[in-house]
Parts: C-alpha cells; sequence; structure tokens
C-alpha cells in the first residue's frame, strides 16, 4: 500500500523506534491511489489492486428484501446511516488483480446484459489503461448473472479472449446439473441457463477451484457458501498487507452493520448468517483489507468489529 515518505528532521530529533512506529502507522492506514472515476486502486506491495465499478442499481425496497427483520427495522437502518429509507442503491465491483506476472480478474458484471446503468467494466478498465487481452486469469466467486454476464458478449465473444478461466467447483457442480435443472421451474431457471450459456462453449477448458487452491501464486480461494452452494472469497496475499475480496459474503452495506440478518437473495439463509461472521471474524483477525461486489463507496476499506456487527469504512 502507499506508504507516506516523513518529513527530514534534525538529527537526534526523532528516534528509530519512534520513526518505525509512525512508518507503521502509515502502513496500517493505506489510502487509494489517484485513479479515473469508477475505479480505485490499492497498492498491497507486491500486488496492486483496482476495483472496478461496473455500475448500480436502484432496488425499491420491500418487506420481502430482508427476511428476517421488519420493514421498519431496515429503514430505521438506513436511515441511520444517512441512506434513502425507500431503495438500496446497489453497486456492482468486480476486482483487478496485478500480482507477479499474473493480471487476474475476480468476476466480470453485466456485460451486455444489464440495464442502462449498469455493464461499464470494460470502458471502465480501458480508462484505466487495461486492454482486455492483458487479463491472463477469470476468477468466478459463484455462477449469479451480475458476477459472469460480463465474460461473453451478446454475440458469444469472450470479452477476456486470453484469460483462463476458473470457477468454484461447488458452483459449476449445483448449476451445470441438468437433473437439478430440470426439477427446477421454469421461472426459477435464469441463473441455470447463464451459466450454460457463458461456461457451456469453455466446458473443457474451465478450471475448477476447490476451497484453500491457491488459485494463481498470492491468491488463495476461500470457502464462504451459503449465498449460493459454492460460493468463494479469494484472500490477496500482498506483500505489506492482504486484501480478503468476499464478493457477496454481504449482499449490502447494512448487512455489515447486521450480519445476522437474511437478504431474500441467499439460497441458505443460516449458512450465509454464519459464513458473514466467520468471513468478518477473518479478514478482522488477518488485519486485511475487505473488498466487497456490493459494498459501498470505494467497496475496499477497513473492517473491524461494532456492536453486535461490523463496521466498514470504505478508503478515500
Amino acid at each position: 500500500m502507499t506508504v507516506q515518505t516523513l518529513p527530514k528532521q534534525q538529527a537526534g530529533s526523532v528516534t528509530q523506534g519512534l520513526r518505525n512506529a509512525l512508518l507503521s502507522l502509515c502502513m496500517a492506514t493505506p489510502l487509494a491511489l489517484a485513479a479515473p472515476e469508477g475505479v480505485t486502486q490499492v497498492d498491497l506491495g507486491k500486488a496492486k489492486v483496482s476495483m472496478i465499478n461496473d455500475g448500480v442499481y436502484a432496488r425499491p425496497l420491500d418487506e420481502k428484501f430482508v427476511t428476517n427483520a421488519p420493514l421498519e427495522q431496515v429503514t430505521q437502518a438506513l436511515r441511520d446511516v444517512g441512506l434513502p429509507d425507500d431503495r438500496f442503491d446497489i453497486p456492482f465491483n468486480p476486482l483487478l488483480v496485478d500480482i507477479g506476472k499474473e493480471r487476474v480478474l475476480i468476476d466480470t458484471g453485466h456485460g451486455e446484459f444489464g440495464g442502462p446503468t449498469m455493464g461499464l467494466l470494460l470502458q471502465r478498465l480501458q480508462q484505466a489503461g487495461v486492454e482486455p487481452e492483458s487479463v491472463t486469469t477469470v476468477l468466478i466467486t459463484h455462477f449469479h448473472g451480475d458476477h459472469i454476464n460480463g465474460l461473453r458478449n451478446k454475440a458469444g465473444e469472450l470479452a477476456f479472449p486470453n484469460a483462463k478461466v476458473m470457477v468454484p467447483a461447488g458452483e459449476w457442480d449445483w448449476w451445470m446439473n441438468d437433473e437439478r435443472m430440470a426439477q427446477t421451474p421454469e421461472a426459477g431457471r435464469g441463473t441455470f441457463n447463464a451459466a450454460r450459456r457463458v461456461f457451456g462453449p469453455l466446458a473443457d477448458s474451465v478450471v475448477k477451484v476447490q476451497p484453500g487452491d491457491e488459485v494463481v501464486p498470492g491468491i488463495r480461494a476461500l470457502d464462504a457458501a451459503g449465498h449460493t452452494p459454492g460460493h468463494t472469497a479469494y484472500m490477496i496475499d500482498g506483500g505489506k498487507r492482504k486484501l480478503l475480496y468476499w464478493a457477496d459474503t454481504t449482499n449490502i452495506a447494512i448487512f455489515v452493520r447486521n450480519p445476522d440478518w437474511s437478504v431474500q437473495f441467499d439460497m441458505d439463509a443460516e449458512k450465509a448468517r454464519e459464513t458473514r461472521r466467520r468471513i468478518a471474524d477473518l479478514a478482522i483477525r488477518e488485519k486485511a483489507l475487505v473488498g466487497g461486489f456490493h459494498l459501498p463507496g470505494s467497496a475496499v476499506g477497513e473492517l473491524k468489529a461494532k456492536g453486535n456487527g461490523y463496521e466498514f469504512t470504505p478508503l478515500k
């Protein structure tokens, strides 16, 4: 991460121990680097990460969104943090990681399949000077459309033609199971259909990832199941600092403060709740920065325990 250079001091005015303490403080409070609009870059040491905003969707709030809390409690939680209480503004944030010789994109956004305020990933990558052909690996966290649809356009062309594609084995086994799809009512087959459109032509080359695998040097897969059966987070060892990209471990910002709330998109609500706490506690224990697909602001920042939940502070 960026470390500010200390001003020169007269000999003897600052001890070496104090100098080291100040340097450690700077290292513990990273600053986002200068970047184009919609891009947040952080230097972790041997890795540089770029959070790329793919757009935002304003979803009207109703009593179905949070399944185990009354609507009045949810609207009050939104007001408590200065947000509108009639909707959720949902951001979408894939992560680009430059580490060693690898340029790794984690999740691909909506591509050409989202609404008018979505699908900005390729545009913002190019504004940041990143050509799609330079991406060496695409990592997928799970198979929901906002994470996979950007891999292939409507003409069937790959957006990142030179990239190896790696997916969680648990997701592949669930969504690519023809028998399970056939048993699912037609109205509920959206993710099954999207997975086949995106990954079907790549079936022989897709690499299946297990929790604990080092998918590329410096990036390890973590079990984060609950939101979906094979939902996977990734821990990035940047040398000076780690970053835990937790994808949809929390879907919306207020779920960081209220980790026991269940969102309607979580397929296994109880497992998702346990995962939120386990992953958040891991990030705090490892002193890792946290990045999330639906986190607010820069979508990467500091996490700390607060009350019965957690508090996320985006980097500036």
